[in-house]
């Protein structure tokens, strides 16, 4: 039965080949999407999984709250002295692991390199996280203080073929470590890669950090602290004893210093897709957009399925009279069941076929876009495999479940009679099925207008200073390096104005805060505003043309100006002012006192999803760690004169580089890939959706051969047949467009809400959406429809 099952089946493909193809189109690029987007999710979901220790461990989080109990900042890393301390407290704590993030000049020999991803190690960072040491001792390779492994990749960029244990590199021109191992780069789905390792003790050394620091300076969070629990520990229990840990041992003034400040365990495995903190080693994903994908992925299929559905059920009454002849010589209606799935299996399997050949030839295109390094030989993943073969036989079952059931369910008198005609030409099922169709495709469109729009309103946005043609060049990390001279001689280059320095640029967050103090009446009171800190010297608010409120900037005409504070307008207001009023009050901002000479205006240093900052910039000639060099003319001209300068002051440095706009462009990373899949996934929900249009327009025209030509003969016209013929389906993508347009809208609006600074959701967004609807429906329909139309009416008289 099986085997004349299939001959029937391959029998009415072939038969029917423009139905055939649609079906297999439509249900192929429904499944290539589907296999695309779960790729992506899996991917997603196997961040940090390859840690064999994984469910042990975690890494401690700090969250700094405001003096109303709100979230003022949210950090991934902690202050040195907390790793050891926590070892020391808790039993249930196996080991402790402080990592600190840096950069710099890397030299060997002729080789020279300005690299970002250095990352200084405690030694026992083999026993907590899974790396693959292929040369050198895992168990004493970071022991030893300027000790230094290198990744694979980076082995092979500076050593070549060589052996390189035991070579000696520079490290920004002062320090020389000793290569003690290579190992190999951690995978793609990890949070983090560094490409060198190197021994913390090394920051024991009082030129690099000193080993005092890290037993006292609380105030600098920036290492990432992980642990490693005993089998059995509660993260939670330990959790719940973090603020009495922090009270205990926190500098004495500080006793409650757990009502400002909370610590947290998050599981390594949960970093990619959870954490939302405001200092990640690198950009994280987010779990939202893995629900959303999937949900698209899922609609997408079901457009595929509805498409089937609708098309066999249409042509249902072309075989109307085999169903019947079947049970009239005996046929069971569950050999007529399976007869009829079995047609569907064989359709989706040919879908499937063709899916992964689509797959196979989008998928550089989606790791080029997604910055992934997904293969196809992941689908052969025993739980991956067996849930795609799931879905090839749900979305078989699925597709041809209704005309299975349909027609089975009636009598062979009913069949002679015409029964399954007038039902299948009354459609309910069909129509709603079109109506869902549209619906998603319509909600789609709406998404893909929203999302255009917020993209190009954070492009026009005016971010209260200039970013264009901006070059930053970092800090090259030397207290004897002359930065005035620096600037002088760029300035006389012709295509540099300013060149201001600041301990951050604009692009990056605001993560340096400290406690104040301001003048109220004849003392000075603490306030309770967060206000952010900012290094900056005399030209950095010119370089970047930020208007002044009232006030001044910085100036070198005052000795005292390295103790004079300027603040934003946001701050000024917070703290109850004018800026007016603010000029002149006495203030303290962490160790600076001094008075308030100036404010500037808002501007937006952080991106569009945060607001406005209050920001306290302090003067200094330290801890500056960029240059901002804005270009006037050409920029190329400018490059090459900037490099020029910096080749002849530095010769022994290389020439590093990034401009602003690109660092801010980066900042709506998620949003523009957001845009983009909108974009295609409706792309494809409407071309699945015109596929199942143009074949129900197809057969419709089919059943109204000998209508149509009756109609002619009395006189209508085209035009009006074209009407007859299209207004049904009109109807349903109205329907449609009045079912998708409040949900799109309630839904992008939530997604708006996770900007400070957003457009509106205007109204002709959703006019558009419904025009595109339309428009793209009616020429769907109408191909067929004026083609039926047109059609000599003696053939169609004759045509039954």
């Amino acid at each position: 039965m099986f085997r004349n099952y299939l001959k029937i089946a391959l029998r009415n493909l072939l038969k029917h080949k423009a139905f055939s193809f649609i079906n297999i189109a439509g249900v192929a690029v429904g499944l290539a999407c589907f296999l695309l987007i779960a790729l992506y999710v899996k991917d997603e979901l196997s961040y940090d999984r390859y840690n064999a220790k994984i469910d042990r461990v975690y890494r401690v989080s700090r969250t700094f709250l405001s003096s109303q109990g709100a979230v003022s900042l949210k950090l991934a890393r902690l202050a040195p002295p907390f790793g050891p301390l926590i070892k020391q407290d808790f039993p249930e704590v196996e080991q402790v692991v402080r990592t600190l993030e840096n950069g710099g000049l890397i030299r060997y020999g002729e080789h020279a390199f300005n690299e970002d991803d250095l990352l200084f190690a405690e030694k026992n960072l083999f026993d907590v996280l899974d790396f693959h040491v292929m040369r050198g001792n895992p168990a004493q390779a970071l022991t030893n203080p300027f000790s230094i492994l290198f990744s694979r990749p980076m082995a092979e960029k500076y050593f070549g073929n060589e052996n390189p244990i035991g070579k000696t590199v520079r490290l920004d021109n002062q320090y020389d470590f000793t290569v003690t191992g290579v190992y190999e780069p951690l995978p793609a789905q990890a949070h983090f890669h560094p490409g060198f390792l190197l021994s913390f003790s090394t920051l024991n050394d009082p030129r690099v950090y000193g080993a005092e620091r890290l037993r006292t300076d609380w105030g600098n969070n920036s290492f990432t602290t992980y642990v490693l629990l005993r089998a059995g520990a509660s993260p939670q229990r330990l959790e719940a004893a973090f603020p009495d840990f922090q009270d205990k041992h926190f500098p004495a003034g500080d006793s409650k210093v757990s009502a400002w400040s909370v610590l947290n365990l998050q599981n390594v495995a949960d970093i990619h897709l959870y954490s939302h903190t405001d200092s990640e080693i690198e950009p994280t994903g987010d779990i939202k957009y893995i629900y959303l994908f999937s949900a698209i992925g899922l609609f997408i299929l079901l457009i595929a399925c509805i498409n089937y559905m609708n098309l066999a059920t249409a042509r249902s009454a072309g075989r109307a009279k085999e169903v019947g002849m079947r049970k009239v010589v005996g046929a069971l209606r569950t050999q007529l069941i399976s007869q009829f799935l079995s047609e569907s299996l064989v359709v989706v399997l040919f879908a499937l076929g063709i899916a992964i050949g689509l797959v196979l030839l989008c998928l550089p295109v989606l790791n080029d876009f997604a910055h992934k390094q997904l293969e196809i030989s992941q689908l052969y993943d025993p739980l991956f495999l067996s849930i795609l073969i799931g879905i090839t036989l749900l979305t078989g079952l699925v597709a041809g479940s209704y005309p299975a059931f349909f027609l089975t369910s009636f009598r062979p008198l009913g069949v002679l009679k015409g029964q399954v005609t007038s039902a299948v030409r009354s459609g309910r099922l069909r129509q709603t099925l079109v109506v869902t169709q549209f619906a998603i495709a319509v909600t789609l469109i709406i998404s893909t207008v929203v999302v255009y729009n917020q993209m190009s309103y954070i492009q026009r946005y005016k971010l209260g200073y200039n970013k264009d043609q901006v070059l930053l060049l970092p800090d090259v990390g030397d207290a004897n390096v002359n930065y005035e001279t620096l600037k002088q001689q760029l300035k006389e280059t012709g295509v540099v104005g300013e060149v201001g320095r600041s301990s951050r640029i604009p692009s990056g967050r605001l993560l340096d805060s400290y406690d104040a103090s301001a003048q109220k009446g004849d003392s000075m009171a603490p306030v309770n505003v967060n206000l952010r800190g900012l290094l900056v010297d005399y030209d950095f608010i010119p370089a970047y043309q930020i208007g002044m409120v009232a006030g001044r900037n910085f100036s070198r005409s005052f000795s005292t100006d390295t103790t004079m504070i300027v603040l934003n307008e946001t701050a000024v207001r917070l703290l109850g002012w004018t800026p007016q009023q603010a000029i002149g009050k006495s203030f303290r901002y962490g160790p600076t006192k001094g008075q308030i000479i100036g404010v500037t205006k808002d501007y937006h240093f952080e991106s569009l999803h945060q607001k406005v900052s209050a920001i306290a910039m302090v003067m200094t000639t330290s801890s500056l760690n960029w240059l901002s060099v804005p270009i006037s003319g050409d920029v190329a001209t400018g490059i090459q004169r900037i490099e020029a300068v910096w080749k002849r002051l530095f010769p022994n440095r290389p020439f590093k580089y990034q401009f602003l706009d690109e660092r801010f462009d980066r900042l709506y990373a998620n949003e523009q890939t957001q845009q983009t899949l909108f974009s295609v996934f409706a792309s494809v929900a409407i071309l699945i959706s015109c596929l199942g249009l143009f074949g129900l327009s197809m057969f419709m025209a089919e059943q109204r051969t000998k209508e149509i030509g009756v109609r002619k003969v009395l006189g209508a016209s085209v035009a009006s047949l074209v009407t007859l013929l299209s207004q049904e389906f009109l109807k349903l993508v109205g329907i449609a467009i009045l079912i998708a347009s409040p949900v799109a809208g309630w839904a992008m609006m939530q997604w708006l809400d996770g900007f400070a600074y957003h457009t509106a959701l205007n109204w002709w967004v959703f006019v558009l959406a419904a025009v595109l609807a339309v428009g793209i429906a009616l020429l769907t329909i109408s191909f067929q429809s004026i083609k039926a139309a047109l059609m000599n009416p003696v053939k169609s008289l004759r045509s039954e």
